[in-house]
């Protein structure tokens, strides 16, 4: 199923959240995105009936297989174009990452390989030093 910009957001967020938390509730998504709780509830209403997210009575709310899938996919694309930009494009990482947000969306999967494989070339010819 189509969604927006705005449900990837929220699908991502809930990844992280969970990632971070444990569980996850509308407050704490709420509070995250600086969103009000009956805005990320209608969200999460839209969620739900697109099969991405599944919500328990009492408030915690889960990403099914699908939202898991897509969640991952739109982090997956947003960590690759944050490091292509500071890696790179040498671009302060939180100029990176705001534009990596408004651009994971919209990317086409063509440009996101040819992205990653120039990534990949990029650091074969530029190795991080060791870690002490």
């Amino acid at each position: 199923m189509k969604i927006q910009e705005s449900g990837e957001n929220y699908l991502e967020t809930i990844l992280s959240l969970e990632r971070k938390n444990g569980i996850v509730r509308s407050i704490d998504i709420a509070n995250e995105l600086g969103f009000s709780k009956p805005s990320v509830s209608r969200a999460m209403s839209i969620l739900k009936k697109a099969g991405y997210i599944e919500q328990e009575a009492y408030g915690n709310i889960r990403l099914t297989d699908s939202g898991r899938c897509r969640a991952q996919a739109v982090y997956d694309r947003h960590v690759l174009l944050t490091r292509f930009f500071v890696e790179t494009l040498s671009l302060d990482p939180e100029i990176a990452e705001q534009d990596a947000c408004r651009i994971e969306h919209v990317i086409s999967p063509q440009t996101i390989e040819c992205i990653r494989l120039k990534l990949e070339a990029f650091e074969r010819e530029h190795p991080l030093p060791p870690q002490p």
